[in-house]
């Protein structure tokens, strides 16, 4: 089965990051192959601040080129800001409502069909939402 990467907003491994996806201190990446989810790494997010405006272009393109250089195709986070306009152009964008990293890993992973196909959508691809 095709495998994809997963970024989970996180600022402790733990639980997602009560901010938006872009402002998480990591991202903890996972290979997910729709049997398992494998942990590969932590980033720091070392993206660019937004400036004066919230929901900053350079902001989203600096987020983006960070997870696409790692080989990105899914984000998660318990919250997105407005920049999900941009960000779900170029990933699949996945809201759960579990703080819990490990919990909605095993949720990512039982959808993987689902979100290979949100990813073949393209620029156009739906936000998903898993909030059991």
């Amino acid at each position: 089965m095709k495998s994809c990467i997963a970024a989970v907003a996180t600022d402790d491994g733990a639980e997602f990051t009560s901010k938006h996806f872009g402002d998480a201190l990591f991202y903890d990446l996972y290979a997910v192959d729709g049997t398992r989810a494998e942990f590969l790494r932590r980033i720091p997010n070392t993206s660019e601040e937004e400036e004066d405006v919230h929901a900053d272009p350079k902001k989203a393109g600096s987020i983006a080129q960070l997870l696409r250089s790692e080989g990105v195709q899914t984000v998660v986070s318990k919250v997105f800001g407005p920049n999900i306009k941009r960000i779900r152009k170029k990933f699949v964008c996945v809201s759960v409502k579990d703080m819990n990293v490990s919990e909605s890993i095993e949720t990512i992973t039982t959808h993987h069909e689902e979100i290979l196909d949100a990813w073949d959508a393209g620029e156009e691809r739906p936000v998903l939402s898993y909030r059991r």
